[in-house]
């Protein structure tokens, strides 16, 4: 049984591994015009770029390996830009043109991986088949249209994130309430009590008043308060000095004969 003190804390936090995706669709014309490059040569797409890193698609028409003597088609993607263990799931898939949506599809992310995701060491680092498709029966089939190719390839980028309780800042204003006391003053704007000193109207407002000086809650609120409480007669005052209290948000410390 675990025992925690007064000064004992608790914290959690969850790490998540999850792929981002991205995919790019590779059309190659002029199938017939490729044949015959050579073994180990390949047409390549744009790169592209998912998860921070750029892909390219291989595409070699006489196959990569010489022991296959050009028997097969073969396919690759390959990393193309610097990284190091990138970790990835793959997908190629040759497009059947006839619209019978039979599709030749070799990937990851339909089956369990054993070993994991595929690990991509460096810079030039492929994933794919050799024998991809065997030429004789591709050039006879509904993958083939026109004399073009169509590959989609999806790349499925692996990273991990450690997440914890996430901490917010909030700016504390500067203590300026005084001054924005003085503005509302100034402008008039919701007051609802005037004050005649030495002939002169001062305007106010009742709830800052009576928060500021208990003469003023006791007149403005109290039991004995005036039933005409929105005007009201200051005496033994001069107005210049009830201009000045007044404008420093009624902040009266001294009493006041109230009519």
């Amino acid at each position: 049984m675990a025992c925690t003190g007064a000064g004992s804390t608790n914290s959690r936090s969850r790490c998540v591994t999850e792929t981002v995706n991205g995919s790019h669709h590779f059309t190659i014309n002029g199938y017939s015009l490729a044949k015959g490059m050579g073994v180990g040569k390949y047409i390549a797409s744009e790169s592209f770029s998912v998860g921070g890193y750029q892909w390219a698609i291989y595409f070699y028409p006489d196959g990569k390996n010489a022991e296959d003597n050009s028997l097969y088609v073969s396919v690759f993607i390959a990393l193309a830009s610097e990284g190091t263990d990138v970790r990835a799931l793959f997908e190629l898939t040759m497009l059947d043109q006839s619209g019978k949506g039979k599709h030749k599809v070799h990937s990851h992310f339909d089956r369990s991986l054993e070993s994991g995701p595929y690990t991509l060491k460096y810079r030039g680092s492929m994933w794919g088949y050799k024998r991809f498709f065997r030429r004789a029966h591709l050039e006879t089939s509904d993958f083939l249209k026109s004399d073009s190719l169509a590959i989609t390839c999806t790349v499925g980028v692996v990273v991990s994130s450690t997440q914890g309780p996430r901490l917010y800042s909030i700016p504390v204003p500067e203590p300026d309430l005084g001054q924005h006391f003085g503005m509302l003053l100034e402008s008039g704007e919701g007051t609802d009590v005037a004050f005649e000193v030495d002939g002169e109207v001062f305007h106010a407002h009742k709830l800052v008043l009576a928060a500021r000086s208990p003469v003023f809650k006791a007149q403005l609120f109290g039991p004995m308060r005036d039933r005409n409480s929105s005007n009201l007669q200051i005496a033994d005052i001069e107005a210049p000095v009830c201009n000045f209290f007044s404008f420093n948000s009624c902040c009266l410390v001294f009493e006041i004969q109230v009519h």
